[in-house]
């Protein structure tokens, strides 16, 4: 294989064996993966599951083919490093520049990106001492993705999960990308806020208003946003896609329930994208029994009030001082037009307007579309990954901010 060159590292924790997951998928997209398992780690997966996964011995300790300097050569070479599980004993260490196995002389010698994917019991992870560290690594311009929330060791529930392996992976391939391009985490230090996806209006138990909006764009703002360096809030209505590794995961089903959400979440953020689908009407009376259809007789019309303008309250308002806001128009005609008209009576910073339809932008894997700001630019978006109108979207909020 000549793919990029990735380290990964595995601390001694019970979630040792979900890096295997993360190693195939590395390996299945063409990288070169050398696994450095600490002695600890071991004794979760062992030496041969690393080697046969990989295709390459597991380095294992300093004294191991000594003539090519492993504790050296290993961290020089590499294009990224990404340790999953990250316990808080090799956090401190790494923290503190501790040497005192191959795995944290890696770390010391690398120049490329690292990636920390924590995993471990929720009172560690809370612990100052460990936020102390992560803070140090951090400000360091390591990316060290945030616990998920669920079931932990035993029958403890809380944050402090290994996230979804398949997600880590998303966000190291961004962090590769943009180590390979020279660019580091310029989000780091910025607490940013994303909603995503489309709400759903509940007319009786089984029937709602609802749009057709998959969440995918707004889920690809989380993990760019994540993959950046930033502390991302992800509000979510009906997506139905696995958590972004790394953000706050908040998941709500109603235009109400998602104005409450960010709102809290956007009292201490620099900036929120309002990504998701929000109803613009709600039906006026809600059924609490299934609507019957009777044999002869039309179904009664339909009464709808609106529903809260989510985006011209932040505008408005702007919970914390300095706040950028972001906006979505999907327009079907005279998207520009619309677009500049919506940015002036919303009031936000930025506005991204996408002409969306059967075949464009709903449950697409790209997007096409035009950045509008408040100063009369336009920044135009050519059709691509989600992924690339994120970073756009990202890089014009890191110039505003800064």
């Amino acid at each position: 294989m000549t793919g990029p060159r990735i380290v990964l590292g595995v601390s001694g924790g019970i979630a040792a064996y979900k890096a295997c997951e993360l190693l195939r998928r590395f390996t299945e997209s063409g990288h070169r993966v050398r696994v450095v398992p600490t002695a600890s780690a071991l004794n979760f997966v062992g030496e041969a599951t690393w080697s046969a996964l990989s295709g390459r011995p597991a380095a294992t300790d300093v004294w191991s083919d000594v003539h090519e300097v492993p504790h050296v050569r290993i961290g020089q070479e590499a294009d990224l490093v990404v340790v999953a599980p990250a316990t808080a004993d090799t956090l401190a260490r790494a923290a503190h520049g501790l040497a005192d196995d191959l795995l944290t002389n890696t770390l010391l010698t690398a120049r490329c990106p690292v990636v920390f994917a924590p995993a471990m019991h929720t009172e560690m992870w809370e612990n100052p001492a460990t936020r102390a560290n992560v803070a140090t690594l951090r400000e360091r311009g390591a990316v060290v993705i945030e616990p998920a929330v669920g079931r932990l060791t035993g029958v403890d529930t809380g944050k402090g999960r290994l996230p979804d392996p398949g997600e880590i992976f998303e966000i190291c391939r961004r962090v590769l990308a943009r180590g390979v391009a020279g660019v580091g985490p310029d989000l780091a230090g910025l607490r940013l806020v994303v909603s995503a996806g489309g709400t759903r209006e509940p007319l009786d138990p089984v029937r709602y208003l609802g749009n057709r909006s998959s969440g995918k764009q707004g889920y690809a703002l989380a993990r760019t946003a994540v993959a950046r360096g930033a502390r991302v809030t992800l509000i979510a209505a009906n997506a139905g896609l696995p958590d972004v590794a790394g953000a706050d995961m908040v998941h709500v089903q109603t235009a109400v329930q998602l104005r409450e959400a960010v709102l809290a979440a956007a009292a201490d953020a620099d900036a929120v994208v309002m990504a998701a689908a929000v109803a613009d009407f709600r039906p006026a009376v809600y059924a609490s029994g299934k609507i019957k259809k009777v044999d002869g007789r039309d179904p009664e019309p339909v009464a709808l009030v609106r529903n809260p303008d989510i985006l011209a309250e932040l505008s408005a308002t702007r919970p914390k001082a300095g706040q950028l806001v972001v906006g979505f128009a999907a327009e079907t005609d005279d998207v520009l037009a619309n677009g500049r008209k919506k940015l002036a009576r919303k009031g936000c910073d930025l506005l991204v307007v996408n002409e969306v339809g059967d075949t464009k932008a709903f449950g697409s894997e790209e997007n096409e579309a035009v950045v509008l700001s408040a100063d009369g630019s336009e920044h135009p978006v050519p059709y691509g990954p989600k992924e690339a109108l994120a970073d756009t979207v990202w890089d014009l909020v890191a110039e505003r901010l800064t």
